[in-house]
């Protein structure tokens, strides 16, 4: 019996999220730099898990939590990733299975253990994040799914994965097996350190290899390294076929040849958490474009789901997507 047909399918680290509520005290005792992710090793994991207050664990990961808010539209979607056959990696196997999204990399059975987050959330909803990256960057190239690939509209492969030379070979095998089956390649820059540390060979992987491309404000500035939002827009003409930039508050504008689409951003009562805003808008926007929808209304659907993500504590959807999205958007979705 052939196999479904997804929409999607994320490739990244497999990461468990640890979230605690802190405040600015605790930041500044740990020597952690708010709002910012800063890659941590093992003993430093240790001891900042061991200094958190009460905490929530919940699968996590960039990719991971996209291709969840993708399966609460209503989608398709398939996540490649590795964890260790640890009780962390049972989590993250249970969560993100139980969240609608196929996963079938197989656990390693060796080696470091399964990456985690620790999140700290501070009053004014900036999350801190201290990442523990553990087996999630010993994913290879032999861990790919060619015919999972195959049969996704859209590859879309994670900023943060881009650290690991075998990772990065494997990105690129991704992108050559999904080009190669006339499918679509996206990218997340996932965060501005992240682009500050691989400026040149992002722009060359985007330029040769993406077809679509996500990246806040500052991401995208930093990769061009300009100051002002709008030369970063024309910078980035040319590179990519669709670029949709994410600006907070001030809402996301999308990009296609001469096509500019400004979408405000969805009202939320409350901002609790901006954890996975990013990853939910990337969601939405994603649902969207494997239904066909024109480029105003994928940004539409990401402002949604981003919005749900922040109106509560964690990264993963509360509220089905679906049905926000049908209230918001008035029916077909």
């Amino acid at each position: 019996m052939p196999k479904q047909p997804l929409d999607v399918v994320g490739i990244g680290n497999a990461i468990v999220d640890v979230l605690a509520q802190a405040d600015e005290a605790f930041l500044k005792a740990q020597d952690l730099a708010k709002g910012t992710m800063t890659l941590i090793d093992g003993a430093r994991a240790e001891t900042l898990y061991a200094a958190m207050g009460p905490a929530v664990e919940v699968s996590g990961g960039s990719a991971a939590n996209t291709m969840a808010g993708l399966a609460s539209l209503g989608g398709r979607g398939a996540f490649i990733g590795k964890v260790r056959n640890d009780q962390l990696g049972g989590i993250f196997r249970h969560d993100i299975r139980a969240a609608g999204v196929t996963f079938e990399t197989p656990a390693a059975t060796e080696g470091p253990p399964t990456a985690r987050c620790l999140i700290f959330v501070t009053p004014d909803a900036q999350r801190t994040m201290g990442t523990y990256l553990g087996a999630s960057v010993d994913l290879m190239a032999e861990d790919l799914d060619a015919d999972m690939i195959g049969r996704a509209k859209v590859t879309y492969l994670e900023g943060y994965l881009w650290d690991a030379p075998e990772a990065k070979a494997a990105f690129l095998e991704a992108a050559r097996m999904a080009h190669g089956a006339g499918r679509k390649v996206a990218l997340s820059l996932s965060d501005p350190f992240c682009v500050d540390r691989h400026r040149d060979s992002f722009i060359e992987l985007i330029g040769g290899h993406v077809d679509l491309l996500f990246a806040n404000d500052v991401e995208i500035c930093s990769l061009f390294q300009v100051d002002d939002f709008d030369r970063a827009l024309q910078e980035v003409r040319g590179h990519c076929e669709i670029a949709a930039l994410t600006r907070s508050a001030k809402g996301s504008v999308v990009l296609r040849d001469r096509e500019v689409h400004l979408v405000d951003a969805e009202p939320v009562a409350k901002v609790v958490d901006t954890t996975g805003a990013g990853d939910l808008y990337a969601a939405g926007f994603l649902h969207g474009y494997t239904r066909g929808r024109g480029l105003y209304d994928c940004g539409r659907l990401g402002a949604i789901a981003a919005a749900e993500a922040i109106s509560h504590f964690g990264a993963r959807p509360e509220t089905p997507l679906a049905e926000l999205a049908a209230a918001c958007m008035g029916g077909g979705h």
